[in-house]
């Protein structure tokens, strides 16, 4: 099983698919850049969990064709 995402993961994620839409790819390395230029982040690792979820659902989406 995996990993449990709070909330708060899930919302920062949400709004920066909604408000970013094309800039996210399938590699984690260049999301994690992008989540860092985008948001203000605390602390790497909730920037990394936040760009593991992005990278996660970009593929999920692609995958289906959305």
């Amino acid at each position: 099983m995996g990993r449990i995402k709070t909330q708060l993961i899930k919302r920062v994620t949400e709004q920066l698919l909604s408000k970013y839409p094309g800039q996210f790819s399938e590699d984690f390395s260049e999301n994690k850049l992008l989540v860092s230029k985008h948001v203000s982040v605390f602390s790497a690792k909730l920037r990394n969990t936040v760009a593991g979820y992005l990278t996660r659902l970009v593929k999920v989406r692609k995958a289906k064709g959305v």
